[in-house]
């Protein structure tokens, strides 16, 4: 038996996914408000019934939407509070590395969600009403040090409690004892949290 050829991308028959942009989803939305049915639009548009239907089910967001021509996702806007929240986190954060005081995730959270009330209390209430609730969670934590960049001043766990001098009296000691043994760099291992199985 011959073997099977295999189809390149373009002969497979699989249609990708067609990117339909917001300029597109109101004009779609805007027809249908006019008395033209879905089949309709679906035919006129090359988009299947199921998806026109979605569209016209979540017809607020793009409605409201003011984006550029060709945009094909909408994305929720960042708060400008919490860009606020960050900036402060970060001046603070810069004075305990300075202070030489150690900070982990637990406690920049914290700091950020007391940052975070402080300043939801010096808005007007009006406006505090469409705000949504900071939760400082670890998702947050890791895109915040991402974007600010500040791997290096989180400690976690074991590193944040060890003892800094007996760490540095250790090295020198151990490096003695290499050198006094004869041993060579590449006889030496890290052998940190290890098990036997």
């Amino acid at each position: 038996m011959a073997p099977k050829k295999v189809k390149s991308g373009s002969d497979s028959g699989v249609k990708k996914p067609k990117r339909i942009t917001v300029e597109t989803k109101k004009e779609v939305i805007a027809k249908h408000k006019n008395g033209s049915r879905v089949s309709d639009l679906a035919m006129q548009y090359d988009i299947a019934k199921l998806t026109i239907c979605t569209i016209l089910k979540k017809k607020e967001a793009p409605k409201a939407a003011d984006v550029a021509k060709g945009v094909t996702i909408l994305t929720k806007q960042r708060p400008k509070l919490l860009d606020e929240v960050e900036k402060l986190l970060l001046v603070w954060i810069n004075q305990k590395e300075l202070a030489g005081d150690s900070v982990n995730e637990t406690i920049i959270c914290e700091k950020a969600l007391h940052i975070h009330r402080d300043l939801l209390a010096t808005l007007p209430s009006t406006s505090t009403a469409s705000i949504e609730e900071f939760k400082a969670s670890r998702g947050w934590f890791d895109k915040f040090c991402r974007q600010i960049g500040i791997h290096s001043v989180i400690r976690h766990g074991e590193a944040a409690s060890s003892d800094k001098k007996a760490a540095d009296i250790f090295v020198k000691e151990f490096n003695k004892f290499v050198e006094d043994e004869g041993y060579v760099s590449h006889q030496v291992f890290n052998c940190d949290e290890t098990g036997l199985f």
